[in-house]
């Protein structure tokens, strides 16, 4: 006899295609004004820092953008120190203790 499927497993599967596609358009947003900027002819040197201050909600994708890259090289970072040698393990605790 065929297994019922129970509610709990049918809103695992069901997505919210609204906040979707309200991300896909900001998205679409942030990046049409990046290339606006960068195709205008007018512009001479790229200033980063005017597209973040520039482009409404620019820095916070950005940010939010650098901070979920920081947890995947800290896990990156985590796997490879055994495979690092003394030198280089004690060299980056040198580095760590120059911070503090």
């Amino acid at each position: 006899m065929p297994k019922k499927s129970t509610s709990t497993e049918v809103n695992e599967v069901q997505t919210n295609p609204a906040g979707d596609e309200k991300e896909i358009e900001k998205l679409n947003r942030l990046l049409a004004s990046v290339l606006d900027y960068l195709s205008d002819d007018e512009v001479e040197e790229i200033d980063i820092e005017y597209l973040l201050t520039n482009t409404e909600g620019l820095r916070e994708w950005w940010d939010q953008y650098r901070e979920s890259n920081r947890k995947k090289i800290e896990e990156e970072i985590k796997k490879s120190l055994g495979e690092l040698s003394l030198e280089e393990l004690e060299s980056i605790h040198d580095k760590i203790k120059e911070k503090e």
